[in-house]
């Protein structure tokens, strides 16, 4: 017969069991952040699921023309060297706008969208709001183990730029038939104008709304220069 020692020893396991193993889960992630920070990660959850097939080749930033760097900030993520992984303003303004009824909008910043594309899904739906928890851990942590140049490195390799194609290189590859260490404003815009939806725009003779996006980012990209938003990347 089970002693009240016994049965009060067997409730401290179960209450402890939790923390256990979320120690060890943090454990896990700590480490598997370091070692991205000096591996290219081999592949994503995303490339895995893509039916279509894997098209990539993982080139260092200092083979990736800076003409890329600017557009992607200039599309994605206008404060990528000034906040700390979040942008609360641009948050807010989603939330007001999608509240609004209009087109849905997200206020990722570079950083988020690295970490969802190294560690966790895409996901739609209630999965979505799900990864939302470790996509601020995984945030939080290669901002700080990281840095911005190893973290804008890594987007620009595994951000799905195509129909199964991964990366900037990759992407440049396909579209202009020459690598991403020479890419024009123009091309550089082009490119940045389909990550949203790789899968549905084309960076080759767009038309309408991917155009027009395009121009605007190519438009920005001397702003991008001219006030240094990209200067932490090269420090």
């Amino acid at each position: 017969m089970p002693t009240a020692k016994s049965t009060k020893r067997r409730k401290s396991r179960w209450l402890f069991r939790p923390l256990k193993w979320l120690l060890w889960l943090i454990a896990f992630s700590v480490l598997w952040v370091l070692v991205y920070a000096v591996v290219p990660p081999p592949v994503t959850f995303t490339m895995l699921a893509d039916r279509h097939g894997i098209t990539k080749d993982w080139t260092s930033l200092s083979d990736i023309d800076r003409n890329m760097v600017r557009a992607v900030i200039a599309a994605e993520d206008g404060k990528f060297c000034s906040h700390r992984g979040f942008d609360t303003e641009a948050i807010e303004e989603a939330i007001e706008r999608n509240a609004r009824g209009k087109r849905l909008r997200g206020g990722s910043t570079i950083s988020q969208q690295t970490a969802k594309n190294v560690f966790l899904w895409q996901g739609s739906g209630w999965t979505r709001y799900v990864r939302k928890v470790p996509e601020v851990w995984f945030t939080f942590l290669i901002e700080t183990i990281w840095g911005k140049r190893r973290i804008m490195e890594v987007y620009l390799n595994v951000a799905e730029t195509g129909i199964g194609t991964y990366g900037v290189e990759a992407g440049a590859q396909r579209y202009f038939k020459h690598g991403a260490a020479k890419l024009t404003p123009r091309e550089a815009a082009r490119i940045a104008a389909i990550l949203p939806l790789p899968r549905k725009r084309e960076a080759v003779s767009p038309s309408g709304f991917t155009r027009r996006y395009g121009n605007t980012i190519a438009a920005r990209i001397g702003q991008v220069r001219r006030d240094g938003l990209d200067a932490c990347v090269y420090r």
